[in-house]
């Protein structure tokens, strides 16, 4: 009886001091959260109060520049200048774009536009202008400078011309169908892409080219994956990024659009 009583007693005392234990280690995490906490208001307050000079590009309130290399703070200036009237405005304005603002209206029921422009060439010819919102268009910026001809020049060692589109704006549900929400056709923030036209005088097609076989010719594997690098880029600068492999609606084209949903298909 004496054993267990003393058994009993030092498994309390194991108890208490492991609850101990765990009572210091939780006490020093929430002291190096707050620690970090503070620490990070501080770096935040320096940079954005000019008392500390940070290179814009990695200073993430610095505005949003179309021309600097990517790296892991554009991401959030492109979010935060998509999301500033003005600020989106002025990052737009180094893009090049022959444009004109469209008025700010609605069209029907949850359809129109809000800071967007009419565009009648991009970094590329485009064929009939098209119109988009304002970070829409940021984002087609962005996917041409940093995704667009890279993949062009890798692939088919040419550059790209024309991009060839369905078009951008249209007061409808998604693929048009009753009982689904409107599509971001609706408000101007997708656009539609077919193919493309090369320098070299190449046309490369979704409808055409995405199934190219790697075992038919070297022309055709090029192309198909040339095609996927564009897809895979766009990914980076548009929320959703729909292509053949989504489904039989997107056989013939690329659509991008800035949106709520995320996917890369």
């Amino acid at each position: 009886m004496f054993s267990f009583v003393r058994a009993m007693q030092a498994f309390s005392a194991g108890s208490k001091h492991h609850r101990g234990m765990e009572e210091k280690r939780s006490d020093r995490r929430r002291l190096m959260g707050l620690l970090l906490l503070l620490l990070s208001m501080l770096v935040a307050w320096t940079v954005s109060s000019g008392a500390a000079r940070v290179p814009d590009a990695w200073n993430p309130w610095a505005p949003l520049r179309i021309d600097a290399p990517p790296n892991m703070l554009t991401g959030f200036k492109l979010a935060r200048a998509s999301a500033d009237r003005e600020a989106c405005r002025t990052a737009l304005s180094q893009a090049g774009m022959r444009l004109s603002p469209i008025d700010d209206r609605e069209t029907g029921p949850a359809c129109g536009f809000d800071n967007a422009f009419r565009i009648e060439h991009t970094s590329v010819a485009v064929g009939e202008s098209f119109a988009l919102s304002c970070r829409a268009a940021l984002s087609l910026a962005m996917w041409e400078r940093h995704g667009l001809q890279q993949a062009a020049q890798a692939r088919l060692g040419a550059r790209v011309d024309r991009i060839e589109h369905f078009g951008s704006y249209a007061c409808r549900n998604i693929q048009g169908q009753d009982g689904r929400r409107r599509s971001q056709h609706a408000t101007a923030d997708a656009l539609d892409i077919a193919g493309f036209m090369l320098d070299d005088g190449r046309r490369v097609r979704v409808v055409a080219d995405w199934d190219a076989s790697p075992q038919g010719s070297t022309v055709d594997a090029a192309e198909a994956m040339f095609l996927r690098d564009v897809r895979d880029s766009a990914c980076r600068w548009f929320d959703a990024v729909l292509g053949p492999d989504y489904n039989a609606a997107h056989a013939d084209h690329f659509h991008f659009d800035r949106g709520p949903a995320r996917i890369c298909r």
